[in-house]
C-alpha cells in the first residue's frame, strides 16, 4: 500500500458540499479526487445548464448566508463575478398576484376585508389553542399562522412540491424552512413594507424575509466551475463522467476502495483513507458492503424529483419577479422562474423572455415520462392561464429533468436516517456524509457547503470535533463570531459533536 493512498480522500459527487470539501482539502495540500457522474456539469442541483446561448438555473439559488465563513469562500472562489440582485417574488392564487413577502395593503385588497378578518381570527384561535407538540407540517403551520391561512398560502403549493398530504409531512420541514416566522411577525413585516420602512429585512431575521441577494452573473454554475478549476490547479482532480458503482472498506488496513465506471464502460479504482459522500443515502447503501439493516432503512427513504420546462418567447408582459409561486390548484406548475431577473446575462438578447416552469413529480410518473414536446405544450397552456406569457408568444422550449431534487421529510424519515448514521459511524470509519442528499437533509446551498467544509477540516486536523449534523437552516453555528476556518477550529462551541441516536 502506497503511503499517499492513505492520505487521499475520495469525494463522491461534485455538488456544493463535495466541491467545498475537495477545495478545502486541496488548499491544505491533501490529495483529493472528486468523482462526478455527469459528463458535462459540476454543481449538482446548483449547476447552470445552457441551451442555444440561454442559461438556466436549476431551482433558483440565492447567494445569501449568515455564515461569514461561507461568504468568504464565495468571494475567494469567485471574486469578480457577483452581482447584487433585488429579491422580487409573488404568489399566484385564485387569479390574483400577492407580493411575497406579503404587503399588508395589497393582501387586504386581494383577500378582502372579511376574508382577512377571518384569517386573523383563525390565527388568534390557533394561538389560544395550539396543537401540542406538532408532528406534521399541517399542525406546525396551523399553530404559527392559523388554519385559514394554512389552507390559502401553504397547503396547495406544499402538496404540489411533495406529492403528499400536509398531514404526512414532518413538522421538521416547516420548522427548518420557515423557522422564526409566524403571522404576527409577517404582519409587522408586511406593514413596514407597505410603508417603505423595511429596507434591511433579513439581515438578522428569518431568511424568508430577505429583500436582496448576491448572484453570479452567469448563474450559480460559475461558482462550481471555478471551484473545480481551482481544485485541479491545486493538485486535486475532478473526474467527470465517473459513476460510482461500489465502495469497499478494508477493515484491517482502514482503507477504502471506490469503484467507478466512465461513459465508455471502463471501470476505475481509487484507494484512500477517507470517502466523502454526497450521493443520496439510498444509493450509498447499495454501494457499500451489503448490510440488511442499512438497506432496509435506506430503501424506506423517499425523494421528490422535478423538471423544468424552459419557455423562450417574445412576450409583451413585463415580469419583474425572480420567481412566482403558483398556489392555484387549477394548474400543475408549482413555480415559475424568470431568468432575466436573476441575471440579465443569462438571456443573451434584450427582447426575449425566458421562463422556467417547475413541475414537481416522482421519477417514472406521468409528468416525468411525458415527451418533451408534450411538456412544452402543457407549459404553454399553463403559463397563459397564469397570465405571464401567451402560448403563441413562445418560439422555443427546453426540458431539464432533475432526479432526487428533494429528500422527503415524511413521518418516519428521522428514525431511518438515525439508524443508518449510527450503523455507518460504527462500522465504517473514514466514511463521511455531507450535503442535501448525502445527509437526507433539506439544507440550502450554504449549509451544504458548511457540511463539506467542516468535514474537510476534521480530516486535515485528524480529529472528529465537528458534528455536521448540527448544521442547521439558520446557520446558527456561525453567528457566534466565526470568521475563518482557523478560528472555527479553536471554538469548542462551534458544532459540538453528538453521538447518533
Amino acid at each position: 500500500m502506497l503511503s499517499n493512498e492513505r492520505e487521499q480522500t475520495i469525494v463522491i459527487g461534485a455538488g456544493p458540499a463535495g466541491l467545498t470539501a475537495a477545495y478545502t482539502l486541496a488548499k491544505a495540500g491533501r490529495a483529493v479526487t472528486v468523482l462526478e457522474a455527469d459528463p458535462v456539469y459540476v454543481g449538482g442541483i446548483s449547476r447552470t445548464e445552457a441551451y442555444k446561448g440561454y442559461l438556466f438555473d436549476i431551482g433558483g439559488h440565492r447567494f445569501f448566508s449568515k455564515s461569514a465563513e461561507i461568504v468568504r469562500l464565495w468571494d475567494e472562489i469567485l471574486p469578480d463575478d457577483f452581482i447584487d440582485r433585488p429579491r422580487l417574488s409573488r404568489i399566484f392564487y385564485k387569479s390574483k398576484f400577492y407580493a411575497y413577502p406579503l404587503k399588508a395593503t395589497e393582501a387586504l385588497m386581494n383577500l378582502g376585508i372579511i376574508e382577512s378578518g377571518l384569517c386573523v381570527l383563525s390565527y388568534l384561535w390557533a394561538r389560544a389553542s395550539p396543537v401540542k407538540d406538532p408532528k406534521t407540517f399541517h399542525q406546525w403551520v396551523r399553530n404559527q399562522f392559523g388554519e385559514r391561512l394554512f389552507s390559502i398560502f401553504f397547503k396547495t403549493y406544499t402538496e404540489k412540491v411533495w406529492g403528499m398530504s400536509c398531514d404526512d409531512i414532518s413538522a421538521d420541514w416547516a420548522a427548518q424552512r420557515i423557522k422564526g416566522l409566524d403571522l404576527a411577525s409577517a404582519i409587522t413585516d408586511a406593514v413596514k413594507r407597505s410603508l417603505g420602512l423595511n429596507r434591511n429585512a433579513g439581515a438578522d431575521g428569518p431568511k424568508t424575509l430577505i429583500e436582496s441577494f448576491r448572484y453570479p452573473r452567469k448563474g450559480p454554475g460559475m461558482m462550481w466551475e471555478a471551484a473545480a478549476s481551482k481544485i485541479n490547479a491545486l493538485g486535486g482532480q475532478v473526474a467527470m463522467d465517473r459513476r460510482v458503482t461500489r465502495v469497499a472498506f478494508d477493515s484491517l488496513n482502514k482503507m477504502w476502495t471506490v469503484f467507478s465506471v466512465d461513459g465508455q464502460g471502463t471501470e476505475h479504482q481509487l484507494r484512500g483513507g477517507h470517502v466523502i459522500s454526497s450521493a443520496p443515502i439510498r444509493e450509498l447503501a447499495q454501494m457499500v458492503k451489503p448490510d440488511p439493516q442499512i438497506a432496509a432503512h435506506a430503501n424506506a427513504l423517499n425523494y421528490r424529483d422535478f423538471l423544468t420546462v424552459v419557455l423562450m418567447g417574445k412576450s409583451a408582459v413585463t415580469i419583474p419577479d425572480n420567481w412566482v409561486y403558483i398556489h392555484d390548484p387549477s394548474v400543475k406548475v408549482g413555480r415559475v422562474q424568470n431568468f432575466r431577473s436573476w441575471s440579465p446575462e443569462m438571456v443573451p438578447d434584450e427582447d426575449t423572455t425566458v421562463l422556467g416552469l417547475e413541475y414537481f413529480c416522482f421519477e417514472g410518473d406521468g409528468l416525468w415520462t411525458m415527451a418533451d414536446g408534450d411538456l412544452a405544450e402543457l407549459a404553454k397552456r399553463e403559463i397563459e392561464r397564469v397570465g405571464l406569457m401567451k402560448g403563441s408568444d413562445v418560439f422555443d422550449a427546453h426540458v431539464v429533468r432533475q432526479p432526487k431534487a428533494y429528500p422527503v421529510y415524511d413521518d418516519q424519515y428521522r428514525e431511518h436516517v438515525a439508524a443508518i448514521r449510527a450503523k455507518l459511524e460504527t462500522n465504517f470509519p473514514g466514511l463521511h456524509l455531507v450535503g442535501r442528499n448525502g445527509m437526507h437533509k433539506y439544507n440550502n446551498q450554504d449549509h451544504a457547503m458548511m457540511t463539506g467544509l467542516l468535514t474537510a477540516l476534521d480530516i486535515v486536523e485528524g480529529h472528529d470535533r465537528f458534528d455536521v449534523w448540527n448544521v442547521n437552516e439558520d446557520a446558527e453555528y456561525s453567528e457566534a463570531g466565526v470568521s475563518g476556518a482557523q478560528e472555527a477550529l479553536g471554538s469548542e462551541r462551534l458544532v459540538p459533536r453528538k453521538v447518533a441516536a
